[in-house]
């Protein structure tokens, strides 16, 4: 099917081929076209998600939904880049204003289209009667919000722990690796801080939600709705994978490049794979649709992708306050203080007040103190992804790693892999050099405590072509062993998953293949479920059966779901109530860390398990999980099934207030969990996977078209598309979709021509 549409802006023809399984792949005649094109595609498909993520990072969302949504606005707002923008724009690359301007000019033809009834509005917009909006260049980089740093949350409840309990209990929470010395903690502000503290950084983070209630707040209820629950700020171990292996570790002497991002899962899909072709440039594979560009994919000569790299980008500062206003190491300072007009659905414009120290917005104020949030997103350069506008066009590792030196957030590991051969391996990121402190809790605002400058890419680690013949990270604490934590600390809270040991176990073996990546980027073995198994007392219920299982949570494993069932339901949990009798306490720890709770029965927390009878928590917990799993599934365990419990969903925001729109995708039988390569976390209560993979990819080097890739639910975002949610089968059962890269698979795979003219 072929279809002609006039825009204004583009100045010369272009055309968007989507292919059948929803990708587009958009062809224009010069740069600011592509871009131009790039983002009325992205309005085409996605326009109620970009929209909505806009108006929440620049805190307009009052202006469409009401009162209820005022103090988010004012949250987002703290944390909105006012800075210089020609440093902000060069951090992206010298064209990268420009690249902006035509992105954000194509989505602003598109929402002109939908405005004057051409095109038809998203069902999101009718249900709320709300319209999109219009872009300017600077909201593209502007908005912090979206993006993942370190550690604020953390280390408030860190604080909190110390407090409470200890270090030792702490370590239920969150693992530290390296170890810390105790000496740290008493570095720690003198305050006590509630557990509100962080409230308006939660909101200003969180994401948006629809409820009847909300919608129709007055003005006066305005404040009421301020909080926000763990479901929306609780966010899981980072899951992402990645690897490049050597031509001469692969069947056909081709490097191979496998990207393996995992974020909240949701519908739409927070990834969207794009193809991009102009005059000099050639790219596809992954980035947001609010973005343009692509994070991780090839532009024909070189691919690349990234994985969170666990440094901590943010600080809790506390300071004392008085009448004069707040104490820094040069005495009293006055507050920074902005006020800025938001406009309310119904209602007069209202003002809200932000207030700032030097250090940056002030989120907590009480008797006497005031807590700052000290974060990279002050600083021109950390618009998220941003600095891939560089990268992404990168035609040697030399040239990726100069790239990369201006990568600000988020932080991460960058692999490459190219047609000559090369891999290669580089951390990327803005880490604030800390000295005599880590950073792990909130300290005093005295000015003791500060930022001595950015550490970036060009003193951070990297690999080319090891010895190995792979390069690869997890989220795992790969700084090389001689780093020096003490003096130049980049974070100490990195995953403890065993995902970065699995897939070097695999990839070690060599003789990889396209579909062996595949496979390993839905790899269900859990070696740490095997490694708490072993602890079982011979006399525990069905422990002889669970020994014989091999550690894979695959969907139609029945052992698999008598362990996870078991670890998630009822040991971990009944762990925590041993360990942390406080509720209070408890509640902080929850759910607890995987790593440290094998540990513990392995006898290396002497200090948490003193009193408890190990085995015999492990046979009571085990008897209770075989009972819950009879009185669920039934009393034959040939019947059990893990994807019988454990789901994957894709929930859409507005679905709870417009249900016969059909947002929402699953639930679909899943394997994995939350220590398996296939990351495939859950909440042990309705057991949904909502945090894992959407997008992969395998990029075969070389011979492009033998690439794979999978974006759940679906590439677009209207519910009315055959491609809203037709991926989600495929990608629940680790299934992939081809990534066609030449122009005679594209057009052989084309189903829909889009061909657009200057208007």
């Amino acid at each position: 099917m072929t279809a002609a549409l006039r825009l204004a802006g583009l100045t010369a023809p272009a055309s968007i081929n989507v292919d059948r399984w929803g990708i587009p792949h958009i062809r224009a005649g010069n740069l600011h076209d592509l871009f131009f094109v790039q983002g009325a595609n992205a309005a085409r498909d996605r326009l109620w998600q970009i929209d909505l993520w806009r108006k929440r990072g620049l805190g307009l969302l009052a202006a469409d939904f009401g009162p209820g949504y005022l103090m988010q606005d004012r949250a987002a707002r703290l944390f909105l880049y006012r800075g210089d923008m020609a440093p902000e724009w060069a951090a992206y690359g010298d064209d990268a204003e420009a690249i902006c301007t035509a992105f954000a000019r194509g989505v602003n033809a598109w929402v002109a289209e939908v405005l004057a009834g051409r095109q038809p509005l998203p069902p999101e917009f009718a249900a709320l009667g709300t319209k999109p909006a219009f872009w300017a260049p600077e909201d593209v980089v502007r908005i912090r919000t979206h993006c993942l740093s370190r550690n604020a949350e953390s280390e408030l409840a860190r604080l909190r722990v110390l407090r409470l309990a200890g270090a030792d209990t702490d370590l239920l929470r969150q693992a530290l690796t390296p170890p810390v010395p105790a000496s740290e903690w008493d570095l720690a502000t003198r305050h006590e801080l509630s557990a509100t503290a962080l409230s308006v950084y939660h909101l200003a983070t969180a994401p948006v939600t629809f409820a009847p209630e909300r919608l129709a707040a007055s003005l006066a209820d305005a404040p009421r709705w301020s909080a926000v629950d763990a479901r929306k700020t609780v966010i899981a171990e980072d899951g992402s994978n990645n690897w490049a292996i050597a031509g001469d570790q692969t069947t056909t002497g081709r490097p191979i490049m496998a990207s393996d991002p995992h974020r909240a899962q949701a519908s739409p899909s927070l990834r969207y794979l794009v193809h991009l072709t102009a005059p000099g440039i050639d790219l596809i594979g992954a980035g947001e649709p609010s973005s343009p560009g692509i994070m991780a994919g090839h532009n024909g000569h070189s691919a690349f992708s990234l994985t969170i790299f666990v440094g901590d980008q943010e600080d809790m500062l506390v300071h004392d306050t008085s009448a004069a206003g707040y104490r820094d190491g040069t005495g009293w300072r006055a507050f920074d203080q902005i006020e800025e007009t938001v406009p309310v659905k119904g209602h007069p414009d209202q003002t809200v007040t932000l207030r700032f120290t030097r250090h940056g917005p002030v989120v907590h104020e009480a008797a006497g103190v005031a807590v700052t949030v000290r974060t990279v997103f002050t600083d021109p350069g950390t618009a998220p992804y941003m600095a891939a506008l560089k990268s992404m066009r990168a035609t040697s590792f030399t040239e990726f790693r100069a790239a990369l030196a201006t990568w600000g957030a988020p932080t991460v590991n960058q692999v490459y892999a190219d047609v000559t051969g090369t891999i290669g391996w580089q951390a990327a990121g803005f880490f604030p050099r800390r000295e005599g402190w880590r950073g792990l809790v909130p300290m005093p605002g005295d000015g003791r405590y500060e930022w001595l400058g950015y550490r970036t890419a060009a003193d951070l680690p990297w690999s080319e072509n090891p010895a190995s013949g792979f390069v690869h990270s997890a989220n795992e604490m790969n700084l090389p062993p001689d780093w020096p934590h003490d003096v130049a600390p980049i974070g100490h809270e990195w995953a403890t998953d065993g995902r970065a040991d699995r897939i070097a176990e695999v990839l070690a073996a060599g003789g990889q293949s396209v579909a062996q990546s595949c496979a390993l980027q839905c790899d269900t073995r859990s070696n740490h479920a095997l490694r708490l198994l072993a602890l079982l007392p011979d006399d525990a219920p069905m422990a002889a059966w669970l020994r014989g299982w091999d550690g894979h949570v695959d969907a139609d494993s029945a052992a698999a779901l008598l362990y996870e069932l078991w670890f998630s339901g009822h040991l971990r949990p009944r762990l925590l109530d041993r360990v942390a009798p406080d509720p209070a306490l408890r509640k902080l720890l929850v759910p607890g860390a995987i790593l440290t709770v094998i540990e513990l029965f392995e006898g290396k927390h002497p200090a948490l398990s003193a009193g408890i009878d190990l085995p015999g928590l492990l046979r009571q917990t085990l008897a209770a999980a075989v009972a819950d799993a009879q009185a669920r599934f039934g009393t034959d365990p040939v019947a059990w099934r893990w994807g019988a419990l454990h789901k994957g969903w894709f929930g859409h925001a507005v679905s709870g207030i417009a249900p016969q729109v059909g947002l929402n995708v699953g639930p679909l039988p899943k394997g994995g969990s939350a220590t398996t390569v296939m990351l495939a976390s859950y909440e042990a209560g309705d057991w949904l996977v909502r945090h894992g993979a959407s997008v992969r990819m395998v990029v075969d080097v070389g011979a492009w078209d033998e690439s794979r890739a999978i974006n759940a639910p679906g590439q677009s975002g209207l519910p009315d598309s055959p491609h809203h949610g037709d991926l989600a089968p495929l990608w629940a059962r680790g299934d992939y979709v081809p990534l066609l890269y030449s122009t005679a698979a594209v057009d052989a795979a084309t189903e829909t021509v889009l061909e657009l003219l200057p208007g």
